[in-house]
C-alpha cells in the first residue's frame, strides 16, 4: 500500500511542481524588448500588454492548480474516496448505476470546484484585456448543455465499459477498446453535426471575394471542400481562430466570425490554405490512429491494474469486502497520470511538427509566405500571444511552435510552381 500511495503522491507533486518551475521560466523569458520581426505590428503598450496578459494567465494557473493539488492530497489522505463509496453503495443498486453515480458525483465536484476559477477567468482575467463577450446567461447555458451531453455520452460510454468490465473478465479491456475506438472515429461528425450547433450558431458564407477565392484555392489543391460556414465566436470571446472538420468526402471549414474581420482575403486564404495542409498531409488520420492505439494501452493497462487490492488500499479503501471496478477506473487514471505526461509531451512534438508541414504545404501552394506569415501576426497580435515563451515551456505545453519560429521557418520554404 505505502508503495503505491508514494508513487501517487509523488506522480501529483512532481507534476505539479513541474509545472510551477515551467510557468516561471516562462515569466523569466519575457524579453522587455519587441522582437524586430513585429515592428510596426506592436505599439510598445500593445506589447506591454501582451506580457501583462500572460502574467495574469500564470498567476492565475499559480493558485488554480495549487488548490486543486491540495483538495486532491486532502481527499485521497482522507480517505474521501472511501466515504464516496460507501455513499453511494448505500443505495443497494447492481454495479453499473453505482458506478455510474461514483463517476457522476466525481465529476460533478470536480466542475464546482473549478467553476470560481472557471467565472475568474472569464468575467475578471478576459473581461480585464478585452476578449470576454460572454453574458452570464450564456455561461450558465453552456454549462446546462455540457451537463447534457455529459450525461448522455457517459451513461452511454461509461455505462457500457462497466459492463464489459463486469461481465467479459480477461476480454473486457479489447470490447472498451473497440468501443472507445468507434467513438473517435465517429466523433467529429457527431461534433459537427450535433454538438456544435448546440453552442454556436454557423451560417453559410454569403457570396464575395472571399468565397471565390477559397473554392478557387480549394479546387486549385483538389481539396472536396462542400462546407464554408462563418461561426459566431464573437459570442463569447473576440479571439479568433478556424478549424477544418469533415468525414469521408464531406470536408468543413468553419470561420470564427472575428477572424474574417481582422483579416484580408489573402490572408484567410491563407489561413485556410494551412488547414487544408494538415488534411493533405493526413495530420487528422495519424492523430485519429494514435488516439486509438493509446486508447489500446490505457485499457490493457488498466485490466492489469484494476483489481489490485494495494492500489485500493492506497486510496483508503482497504476494508472493502471486493475491489470495486469503477473506483478502480479512477485510481489507475491517477496512478497512470506520469505516463500520460509523457505521452502528452511526445504528443505535442509531433503536434508542432505536423504545424510546420501544413504551414510549408500553404506556402508551397499558394507560391509565397507573405500572406500566411501577415495572417500570422495578425492572429498573435488580436491574441495578445506571447512572442517569446521559454523552450521548456515550449516542449513540455505547446501543440503549436511558438510565431517567431514559424514564421522564420516559413521564410526557409522553397517555392516550387504547381
Amino acid at each position: 500500500m505505502k508503495t503505491y500511495l508514494i508513487i501517487i503522491i509523488a506522480a501529483l507533486v512532481g507534476e505539479y511542481l513541474i509545472r510551477c518551475l515551467t510557468r516561471y521560466f516562462n515569466l523569466k523569458a519575457m524579453a522587455p524588448d519587441l522582437p524586430a520581426e513585429f515592428d510596426g505590428f506592436y505599439d510598445q503598450e500593445q506589447y506591454r500588454k501582451s506580457q501583462q496578459y500572460t502574467r495574469a494567465n500564470t498567476k492565475f494557473a499559480y493558485v488554480s492548480s495549487s488548490i486543486s493539488l491540495i483538495v486532491m492530497l486532502v481527499f485521497i489522505l482522507m480517505g474521501g474516496f472511501n466515504v464516496l463509496d460507501i455513499f453511494v453503495r448505500s443505495f443497494e443498486l447492481s454495479p453499473i448505476p453505482t458506478g455510474l453515480i461514483f463517476f457522476v458525483i466525481l465529476f460533478l465536484a470536480s466542475d464546482w470546484l473549478s467553476l470560481p476559477f472557471s467565472l475568474y477567468n472569464t468575467f475578471v482575467i478576459e473581461e480585464r484585456f478585452g476578449f470576454n463577450q460572454t453574458t452570464i446567461r450564456t455561461f450558465i447555458l453552456d454549462k446546462l448543455k455540457t451537463y447534457f451531453l455529459s450525461a448522455v455520452l457517459g451513461f452511454v460510454i461509461m455505462g457500457s465499459i462497466l459492463y464489459f468490465f463486469d461481465k467479459a473478465a480477461e476480454l473486457a479491456w479489447l470490447y472498451a477498446w473497440l468501443l472507445v475506438s468507434i467513438f473517435i472515429v465517429a466523433a467529429p461528425p457527431i461534433f459537427t453535426t450535433f454538438i456544435s450547433p448546440l453552442f454556436n450558431k454557423f451560417t453559410p458564407l454569403p457570396e464575395g471575394e472571399l468565397k471565390d477565392a477559397i473554392h478557387q484555392y480549394a479546387r486549385k489543391v483538389a481539396f472536396p471542400l462542400t462546407d464554408l460556414s462563418i461561426m459566431d465566436g464573437s459570442k463569447r470571446s473576440s479571439h479568433s481562430n478556424a478549424y477544418f472538420s469533415g468525414f469521408g468526402r464531406k470536408k468543413r471549414i468553419v470561420l470564427f466570425d472575428t477572424l474574417i474581420e481582422q483579416h484580408s482575403v489573402d490572408e484567410l486564404v491563407a489561413i485556410i490554405a494551412h488547414e487544408v495542409g494538415h488534411y493533405k498531409k493526413k495530420h487528422i488520420f495519424k492523430g485519429m490512429v494514435i488516439s486509438i492505439l493509446h486508447t489500446g494501452l490505457l485499457f490493457y493497462l488498466l485490466s492489469i491494474f484494476i483489481d489490485n487490492r494495494s492500489l485500493f488500499q492506497a486510496f483508503g479503501m482497504d476494508k472493502v469486502d471486493h475491489v470495486r471496478i469503477y473506483a478502480g477506473f479512477v485510481f489507475f487514471g491517477v496512478l497512470y497520470s506520469p505516463i500520460e505526461f509523457v505521452l502528452s509531451v511526445a504528443m505535442h512534438y509531433l503536434s508542432r511538427k505536423h504545424e510546420y508541414q501544413a504551414d510549408a504545404y500553404a506556402v508551397e501552394t499558394l507560391g509565397l509566405a507573405d500572406s500566411l506569415i501577415l495572417g500570422l501576426k495578425k492572429l498573435s497580435v488580436a491574441n495578445l500571444g506571447n512572442l517569446t515563451p521559454h523552450p521548456v515551456n515550449v516542449f513540455l505545453n505547446y501543440s503549436h511552435p511558438p510565431v517567431l519560429e514559424r514564421i522564420s521557418a516559413m521564410r526557409d520554404v522553397p517555392i516550387v510552381e504547381r
